[in-house]
């Protein structure tokens, strides 16, 4: 073999992930273009919706999946050119019949505004809203006109004055498609439809062990990831909101270094109580069960982040705030809201934790002043985005229960656990990066932790630790405040000391639990 000959086998060989792919707001624009979701179009290809999301978003495949995905995009682009042609036959036309039945779809939702509002996706302005959320009905028209990007200075305070800055045109493209609210037509799957996928991989895994239960637990415990996004994509079927899994994020989510972390505060407590009255106190400490799995529902954002500023907070959008926190003045006997934190000054804080701020200053609780609000990264929000994922964990996790079925219990523990610390940049889950998310979710289950303190709190008993997501050290009759048991409204025991002398003495951390 020659030189030449040498060099053409070695290019031959590798031109085969090298098939040309269009920009990625063409793939997603054939692929609407044929009415497909996303899920069918995995399924044709074996991978996961929101692996095709993120090819529309500006990932590229690779091997072999990239040949049929380039194969698919050029038979979708011959389609749809053949059917423009066909457009163009005269009114009447037995030709139009399809697109015109296409459109009678259910419009009950659908509101017409006065003024035009900004698209709860693009920032554009939008003459239609969707379950309170102004948008585009055409995706055609979304993120069709450039943004115009308006800087305000940050000392103009007037709520009703504050303008959205939206991310910077040349990234609007991949941040527009961070989520999709589906306008009209769709309906949420009946719970009966849903094919039980954690019990199929349970019984799949003992059955490949041969019923050993240990070995089928470690296996189900390394698919976890997967898993937990296959059951996502699944349970999101017939939902109204679209995920897609790269959205473009501002740099304070970004971390500063390879090691480092990004600029947000998530308010873990680890809170434990200065001094304890005279005398020798018995302390349980509870765990609260699923903390992680209760966080997941949480108000999370569904399009771009937009920039604002102003001390004001609109209920129905979510992301991260900055904000000088109020004084705390309560530390003897409840955890600061925010967690330990020893500087002073303005710090990002997520979503459930300026909640949880707002309420704490309110006239219902009256503990602390409003935290002052300088900026947001938010969007427009909803709670229930996660909620038939949470739903079906949860069932699982029941059935687990009260089948004493370690097996999946543990792996349902997993699932949600590690779905939670693997929403960031991870190199265990490549389908997802929402770093925003992943805040947000941890910091709810911190904010629930809290709120579980001020409850033992306020029926009495007196907290001596709260640590983390799911400890919670308490001295009195904690049985008549909480509900024993493994469910996720319920909480157990995880541990019984004595601490206390005849005077009045520092607390000190019990030496093992």
């Amino acid at each position: 073999m020659s030189d030449f000959q040498a060099i053409d086998a070695l290019l031959a060989s590798a031109s085969s992930d090298r098939t040309p792919l269009p920009a990625a707001e063409e793939r997603r624009r054939l692929r609407e273009g044929l009415r497909l979701s996303r899920a069918q179009l995995a399924t044709a290809l074996g991978v996961g919706a929101s692996t095709v999301g993120g090819w529309e978003s500006g990932r590229d495949p690779s091997g072999e999946v990239r040949e049929k995905y380039a194969y698919f995009l050029e038979g979708a682009r011959t389609k749809l050119d053949a059917a423009a042609v066909t457009a163009t036959a005269p009114v009447g036309d037995p030709a139009d019949a399809p697109a015109e039945a296409d459109q009678a779809v259910d419009t009950d939702d659908v509101d017409a505004l006065a003024a035009p509002q900004p698209c709860v996706l693009c920032g554009q302005p939008a003459r239609h809203q969707v379950e309170g959320f102004p948008q585009h009905l055409d995706s055609a028209e979304c993120g069709a006109v450039e943004p115009v990007q308006v800087e305000k200075p940050v000392s103009e305070p007037a709520p009703q004055q504050t303008s959205r800055q939206l991310a910077p045109a040349t990234r609007q493209g991949r941040a527009a498609r961070g989520v999709k609210v589906v306008p009209v037509g769709r309906r949420v799957q009946a719970a009966s439809d849903t094919p039980d996928l954690i019990g199929s991989a349970v019984a799949a895994a003992l059955a490949e062990h041969a019923g050993d239960v240990e070995a089928a637990t470690a296996a189900l415990v390394k698919r976890a990831i997967p898993d937990a996004m296959a059951l996502l994509d699944h349970t999101r079927k017939g939902g109204r909101y679209d995920i897609v899994a790269h959205p473009w994020l501002p740099d304070i989510l970004r971390k500063q270094s390879a090691r480092g972390a990004d600029q947000v505060w998530e308010a873990r407590p680890k809170w434990t109580r200065p001094e304890l009255p005279v005398g020798r106190h018995e302390v349980t400490a509870l765990d609260i069960n699923g903390a992680y799995l209760s966080a997941l529902k949480t108000h999370l954002p569904l399009g771009q982040l937009e920039h604002s500023t102003g001390d004001h907070h609109d209920r129905r959008r979510a992301g991260v705030h900055l904000i000088t926190p109020p004084v705390w003045d309560h530390d003897a006997v409840l955890p600061n809201p925010i967690g330990n934190r020893d500087e002073p000054g303005p710090l990002w804080v997520t979503e459930p934790t300026l909640r949880l701020l707002l309420r704490l200053s309110g006239p219902k609780y009256g503990l602390c002043d409003p935290p002052e609000i300088h900026e947001s990264w938010t969007s427009g929000a909803t709670e229930g985005l996660l909620e038939k994922f949470r739903i079906a964990l949860k069932d699982a996790r029941d059935r687990a229960i009260g089948e004493d079925d370690e097996v999946t219990l543990e792996y349902v523990k997993q699932m949600y656990s590690k779905f939670v610390s693997t929403l960031g940049e991870s190199n265990y889950n490549r389908e997802l990066y929402r770093t925003d998310w992943m805040h947000l979710i941890r910091s709810q289950a911190f904010a629930n932790l809290w709120t579980k303190a001020f409850k033992a709190y306020d029926e009495g008993l007196m907290v001596v630790r709260a640590m983390g997501t799911d400890e919670l050290h308490v001295i009195g009759d904690w049985r008549a405040v909480f509900p024993e048991g493994r469910g996720v409204t319920e909480v157990k025991v995880k541990d019984v000391y004595a601490v206390g002398t005849d005077q009045d003495q520092p607390m000190q951390a019990p030496e093992s639990h």
